[in-house]
């Protein structure tokens, strides 16, 4: 039997034995008030205080804008002066055109305060000059003669002040300008409304009028045309052409003496003639409208006498010309009872009768004159029909404006 080995034991190691091993022994007692009454080292950094972000940002700014070079800062500064300055000039402008406007409205004696508009820059240094570059003036609503309703605007260029400052201009002299007068068609139908007529533009130097008239109780239907001319050197005048009026569809009134021009039946006041066997006995029963038109003597006394006959007559190309030559105006005096079957009221032929060209012309005149100034002179360059209204260039020189006559 075998004898059992002994293995010898390993003694398993004592932790706490181990930090023991590596103590030093007791550390050294410092009293407390030695340890606070030690000094920090010099190289130590400063003990830590809150952040001041007011200062810190101001001065930050500030050393900003100090590093900018010193070209820079002249720059910023004149950039900040010229601000002010056109800002101060602007102002100054703008008191010196309302000031302008009232002074002129007082003198022209104007409904409203006209539009004043100075140029040139700086104002400032023109007024001390005594002497704008220019001014641009609006009048909207001017009278023009039996036409109140005008719009004139002119710029005068180099006008010289007669001023002793801003608040003290006393006049102004206008060497030169130049300028536009314009008569629009929205304002003449509303000024030329009682007659309700409306114009129109028929071409460079023509207007067309169209609309109604009224005549003895009747609403005439009117058409015309004017002819826009220039008429010396400050005025216009409005050559009336292509009157007419129409009484309905049965006749048409052309003012004049001429065979084509009275009151004559229209092509269909003609053809209803000849449907109404009353009306054409009516006009067959006067002789001197059978002698106008020519109709024999027989042949008439046949119509009258047969139906059958008077249709054959009065529907005839011929009889409808001879009926279309007619100036009814003639013979409504003398004949009122025929002119009452044909359809006509002789109160309205009596009318028409005083209704002449010239009469009628004056009421669709347009035509105007600019005022003669004291000083200087104004004049029509040129006169043009546009769509929206009649156009007139203007010039001038040599005007002087309240007591300043310049030099």
């Amino acid at each position: 039997m075998r004898t059992p080995h002994h293995v010898a034991a390993h003694p398993r190691p004592n932790p706490y034995e181990e930090l023991a091993a590596l103590d030093d022994g007791p550390l050294e007692e410092t009293p407390a008030e030695e340890f606070l009454a030690k000094e920090p080292d010099a190289g130590a950094e400063d003990a830590w205080t809150p952040p001041d972000h007011r200062r810190g940002g101001r001065r930050r700014r500030k050393n900003r804008f100090a590093g900018l070079p010193l070209a820079v800062k002249a720059v910023v500064g004149l950039a900040v002066l010229a601000a002010f300055t056109t800002l101060a000039d602007r102002w100054t402008v703008l008191y010196a055109e309302h000031r302008a406007a009232d002074t002129l409205k007082d003198r022209l004696d104007l409904a409203a305060a006209p539009e004043v508009e100075i140029g040139g820059f700086p104002f400032l240094t023109q007024l001390a000059g005594k002497r704008l570059e220019s001014v641009k003036v609006t009048v909207p609503d001017v009278a023009a003669d039996r036409v109140s309703l005008a719009k004139v605007s002119a710029t005068a260029h180099d006008v010289r002040l007669d001023a002793d400052g801003l608040t003290s201009v006393r006049g102004a002299h206008v060497p030169r300008f130049e300028g536009e007068v314009q008569l629009a068609f929205a304002d003449l139908n509303r000024e030329l409304g009682a007659s309700q007529v409306t114009f129109t533009d028929a071409g460079r130097d023509r207007v067309r009028a169209t609309g109604t008239l009224p005549v003895a109780g009747h609403d005439l239907r009117l058409r015309a045309e004017a002819r826009i001319r220039r008429q010396g050197e400050r005025g216009i005048s409005t050559e009336i052409g292509n009157m007419r009026l129409d009484i309905g569809d049965l006749a048409t009134y052309r003012p004049g003496t001429r065979a084509s021009e009275g009151l004559h039946l229209t092509p269909k006041g003609t053809a209803d003639l000849a449907r109404q066997t009353r009306k054409a006995k009516a006009l067959l029963s006067v002789p001197a409208i059978v002698q106008r038109m020519g109709v024999p003597e027989a042949t008439v006394r046949e119509a009258l006498a047969d139906d059958g006959k008077l249709a054959e007559l009065t529907g005839s190309p011929r009889f409808a010309r001879q009926a279309a030559r007619l100036n009814l105006i003639d013979l409504a005096l003398d004949n009122p009872g025929v002119m009452r079957r044909l359809g006509l009221d002789p109160a309205l032929l009596d009318s028409l009768a005083g209704l002449t060209r010239p009469v009628l012309a004056d009421r669709l005149s347009l035509a105007f004159e600019l005022p003669e100034p004291e000083q200087g002179n104004v004049r029509l360059r040129d006169v043009r029909v546009q769509k929206d209204g009649i156009r007139v260039r203007v010039s001038g020189s040599g005007l002087n404006v309240g007591s300043g006559s310049g030099s």
